[in-house]
């Protein structure tokens, strides 16, 4: 009896062991089970060759500009308008490269980058705690929820002789019309971006202790990221915009040299490759601005969502 108290000792350890590996081995099982759904879920991102980027990236744009400048070149060589009213893209490119021997082009673009650059960061700074303001409190939003979407509609270069007189021909006329472009535009994405944040997204963060300032910072604005950078999109475009307006208007030896006055020299010369220079210049560093600054920020934003 005493030799066989091991052995069932033994037996009953045994099986208890093989139970508890038993019990054990489901929720491994489960584990694994569940590690191999979110590999199949979650998208693999390979790099890219040259080739497939050249060909789904660049390729497109490129055959885009082509086709416009043929279209354009056929257009002026059918004088439809004369040649002194519309150039083809040679004569443009010739005026543009008269301005660059000259050294001016740097300067131009240089001047009305920096004052975009500037009046923006100041529409950021204004418009995001408006916005938060306006998504968070009832009575401010019923207030002037409807005069930010005027204001978004309203043309800036309505506000451009208001500026004048307010502020002169000065760079304070050229920043409020900025100003008054671009804050409205931030603040009412930021609003959309909190309308589409689920609300147990805000009630979990005040659970854990996020309220105020905190829960701004770590919840709201977090959450409300996309909406928020499609605002800070429009409102770079509002700006830029705003900006060519005051530009062309506000012409003063004092202000520099900018595209709008740039623009605006072309228009009192007659000079109409001049002009078109202009506008195509504009067009390039707007266009620049959205392909390197926003759109990457946004696909990150995205991406890291799995969106």
């Amino acid at each position: 009896m005493a030799a066989a108290d091991p052995t069932e000792t033994g037996e009953t350890t045994g099986v208890t062991g093989t139970a508890v590996a038993g019990t054990a081995t489901p929720d491994h099982d489960d584990a694994g089970l569940e590690a191999g759904l979110d590999a199949l879920e979650t998208p693999r991102r390979e790099r890219p060759s040259l080739l497939t980027v050249a060909r789904t990236k660049v390729l497109p744009p490129v055959v885009a500009v082509v086709l416009v400048l043929l279209v354009w070149q056929l257009v002026a060589a059918a004088h439809i308008k004369p040649s002194y009213a519309l150039p083809g893209p040679i004569a443009v490119w010739h005026a543009f490269l008269h301005q660059w021997y000259l050294g001016t082009v740097g300067g131009i673009v240089g001047t009305s980058l920096g004052r975009g650059a500037l009046g923006f960061l100041l529409s950021v700074v204004l418009g995001t705690p408006l916005g938060l303001v306006v998504a968070r409190v009832r009575f401010v939003r019923t207030a002037i929820g409807p005069i930010l979407s005027g204001l978004q509609a309203l043309p800036s270069v309505a506000w451009v002789p208001a500026a004048i007189i307010w502020f002169g021909l000065s760079n304070a006329t050229i920043y409020a019309v900025i100003l008054l472009g671009a804050v409205p535009s931030i603040a009412n994405g930021l609003v959309a971006g909190v309308e589409q944040i689920p609300p147990i997204h805000l009630r979990a963060g005040r659970v854990l202790g996020a309220t105020g300032l905190r829960g701004i910072r770590h919840v709201l604005l977090p959450a409300a990221l996309p909406g928020y950078l499609a605002g800070l999109k429009q409102g770079w475009a509002f700006a830029w915009r705003s900006l060519m307006a005051a530009e062309l208007i506000t012409t003063s030896p004092d202000l520099g040299l900018g595209l709008g006055q740039f623009l605006d020299q072309g228009r009192e010369l007659s000079d109409m490759p001049m002009v078109l220079c202009a506008i195509v210049l504009i067009l390039v560093v707007g266009v620049g601005i959205e392909l390197l600054v926003f759109t990457p920020l946004t696909r990150r934003v995205l991406t890291s969502r799995g969106l």
